[in-house]
C-alpha cells in the first residue's frame, strides 16, 4: 500500500481551490458534495488545498506556497506534486467506496468504479443506515463484540439474511433481529499456501483471510500473506494447528517446505 486511504469530514471547513476551467470546476463539485467551503486563496483555518493550473511552473509555485502554510495539497494531473490524491468514488451514502491508483491512472480507477457501480444496488446506503439505527438492539441481542460481529458477518455473507447485493436487504433488518439466529460452533480451516506471494492466493483463501477471527501460522509465513487478513484478526505464531480452536473462524496457514 503506497497511500493511506482516509475519509475526511469537510462539512463547514475551508478548502482552498486555485485555478479555473473544467478541472477546477470538477474539484469544486467534489468539495461541494462533501460540504466544504471554497476559497481561492489561503485563509486561517484552511487545512487542504487543490491546485488546478495548466502551467506547471505556476502550479508548482502555488503548491509550494500553500504547503509552506501547513496545508496538504493536491495538484491536478501532477501526482509527483501531490500530498494526497482524490479517488474515483462510488457514492451510496452513507456508504462510500473509493478507488485510487496513487495518481498512476485515473482511467483505471474510473473503469474499476464503473464495474463496482454496476454491482451495488442503489439502496445499499439504506442498509447501512438501518444497521446504524439498530446498534443498541444488536448490542442487547449479542452483548459481546465478537458474537455481534459474527452474527453481522453471517447476515451480510452472500445469500445471507442481509446480503448487501440484495436491493431489499434494508427492509429485512428488523426481521433479522427478531429471528432465531443459530450460533456458529468454532471452525478451523486450513489454507495450503503455494508461494509467499499474496497474488497467488486462491479466491477462497483470500475470502477466508478476510473473514477469520484467528490466524495460526508458522513464523516463516510471508508477512505479505498475513497482511491480507482482517486488521483485527488475532495472529498466533505456532508450529502446528491448535488442539482446540477458539470461538469463531480460525485459519491454519500451511507453507510448503520448498517455498
Amino acid at each position: 500500500m503506497h497511500q493511506l486511504p482516509i475519509f475526511l469530514n469537510l462539512t463547514g471547513r475551508t478548502v482552498v481551490l486555485v485555478g479555473e476551467g473544467e478541472a477546477a470546476e470538477a474539484k469544486a463539485r467534489l468539495i461541494g458534495r462533501a460540504g466544504g467551503r471554497i476559497v481561492q486563496a489561503w485563509e486561517q483555518g484552511a487545512t487542504i488545498a487543490f491546485v488546478a493550473l495548466d502551467d506547471e511552473a505556476e502550479a508548482r509555485t502555488a503548491a509550494t506556497g500553500l504547503r509552506a502554510r501547513g496545508l496538504l495539497v493536491n495538484v491536478v494531473d501532477r501526482p509527483d506534486l501531490c500530498d494526497f490524491t482524490t479517488p474515483a468514488i462510488v457514492d451510496r451514502a452513507p456508504v462510500t467506496i473509493a478507488i485510487g491508483t496513487g495518481g498512476a491512472s485515473a482511467g483505471l480507477a474510473k473503469a474499476v468504479r464503473q464495474r463496482i457501480e454496476a454491482l451495488l444496488p442503489a439502496r445499499l446506503g439504506a442498509l447501512a443506515s438501518a444497521l446504524y439505527t439498530t446498534r443498541d438492539a444488536m448490542k442487547a441481542r449479542w452483548p459481546t463484540p465478537a458474537d455481534r460481529r459474527r452474527a453481522i458477518d453471517t447476515a451480510l455473507a452472500p445469500g445471507g439474511a442481509l446480503d448487501p447485493l440484495d436491493g431489499a436487504a434494508a427492509d429485512k433488518v428488523d426481521a433479522w433481529l427478531a429471528s432465531e439466529v443459530a450460533s456458529q460452533p468454532p471452525r478451523l480451516e486450513t489454507i495450503r499456501l503455494t508461494s509467499p506471494d499474496p497474488d497467488d492466493l486462491t479466491l477462497r483463501a483470500a475470502r477466508l483471510l478476510g473473514e477469520a477471527d484467528h490466524i495460526f501460522h508458522p513464523a516463516d509465513v510471508a508477512p505479505a500473506i498475513i497482511a491480507r487478513a482482517r486488521a483485527d484478526a488475532v495472529r498466533h505464531v505456532a508450529d502446528a494447528t491448535p488442539q482446540e480452536a477458539p470461538a469463531g473462524l480460525s485459519l491454519w496457514l500451511e507453507m510448503p517446505d520448498d517455498c
